[in-house]
């Protein structure tokens, strides 16, 4: 598969993951492209969970989703209590946080320079 084509692949997994987010009741999902800008992703997708379980649920969905379409997930980092896990498939990062966390962390400030795909709040 060429370059051009990995680059669609890719914006469609993170907008399955997009999907998948707001099918779990996440709260403002955000989808940003970040070819130019980052060197190790060309999509980041950024979402909340209002608990514990609710981003367990949502982790555990993308995961599952996506490998159901071939999209393996290559690492994990954070944990529920931490209040903020992060997936990593490649050319997609799935951030999935508490909104104290999200606050904290402010992704969305850091890569403002990134384009805007989609914002589901």
């Amino acid at each position: 598969m060429n370059r051009e084509g990995q680059l669609l692949e890719a914006l469609a997994v993170a907008h399955k993951a997009v999907e998948i987010a707001s099918d779990k009741q996440a709260s403002d999902i955000i989808l940003l492209d970040t070819r130019g800008l980052c060197s190790f992703a060309d999509y980041f997708v950024i979402c909340s969970g209002e608990s514990e379980r609710q981003i367990q649920t949502i982790s555990d969905e993308v995961a599952q989703s996506l490998k159901k379409d071939g999209v393996l997930l290559l690492h994990r980092e954070g944990t529920v209590d931490s209040g903020w896990l992060l997936l990593d498939f490649g050319d997609v990062i799935v951030h999935i946080f508490t909104p104290t966390e999200r606050e904290y962390y402010q992704l969305d400030e850091l890569w403002s320079d990134a384009s805007l795909v989609v914002r589901i709040q």
